[in-house]
């Protein structure tokens, strides 16, 4: 009959340093986000109004996040108005776990449109990815401030295609709303086709509507927002 050892000599430390280890690499093998650093819910901005990646779609969260980040750019290129290709800067350091999934999103945006471009930065972004557990899920949304910020959810990204969540949320940052009827090839319908669906790519009409969007720089996509508003 076998039985287990419960002593704490160093043989036994070695092993369990080892187990450690070991399950380290296996979960960064497999590719999914783990808490880096649980964030506390007194961490992360307060959510106003939100567009979520699954459930009913709050067009005026959409919105109010869309409209934070474009006041975040125009005070900053203030002195470029007629910049014809605008830098959307974002800060990932409160995002630890999903750095890898928030770069492939900015690249997957950056080689589909071509009239505003996301770039990482270590100061202040124009908008910034936290991450945490809240069972509401991920969404995008302002801090009540007037500032926008990704929320990132653990069990959501584990069950989704975590790139493509986040790609999505960022679909927010350049002007999309939620479409979660809309099938698995259109990149704003979110959860709505499912987790099966791993589609991480914007379709032909968001790739235009975001390129409509920022046509004529800063300017136009102002000029967007205050038709629109």
């Amino acid at each position: 009959m076998a039985s287990f050892r419960t002593g704490t000599g160093p043989k036994k430390s070695r092993r369990l340093v080892a187990l450690a280890l070991g399950l380290g690499l296996a979960s960064a093998a497999l590719g999914t986000a783990s808490p880096a650093s649980a964030k506390s819910t007194a961490e992360i901005p307060a959510r106003t109004a939100a567009a979520g990646y699954v459930g009913t779609a709050e067009k005026a969260g959409s919105k109010a996040f869309f409209d934070a980040v474009l006041k975040s750019v125009a005070k900053r290129q203030a002195d470029q108005p007629s910049l014809k290709v605008v830098t959307v800067y974002y800060n990932a350091s409160q995002a630890p776990s999903f750095r890898s999934q928030i770069s492939s999103s900015a690249s997957i945006w950056n080689s589909s449109v071509s009239n505003v471009k996301l770039q990482a930065t270590s100061g202040t972004g124009d908008f910034a990815y936290y991450e945490g557990n809240d069972p509401r899920g991920s969404y995008a949304s302002t801090n009540g401030h007037g500032r926008g910020y990704i929320f990132l959810d653990y069990a959501q990204n584990r069950q989704y295609d975590s790139i493509r969540v986040t790609a999505h949320e960022t679909g927010h940052v350049l002007g999309l709303p939620d479409h979660y009827s809309g099938p698995c090839s259109e990149l704003m319908s979110g959860g709505g086709p499912g987790p099966s669906c791993t589609n991480r790519y914007p379709n032909a009409t968001e790739r235009a509507r975001v390129n409509q969007l920022w046509a004529n720089g800063l300017a136009q996509a102002l000029a967007q927002v205050h038709k629109a508003g």
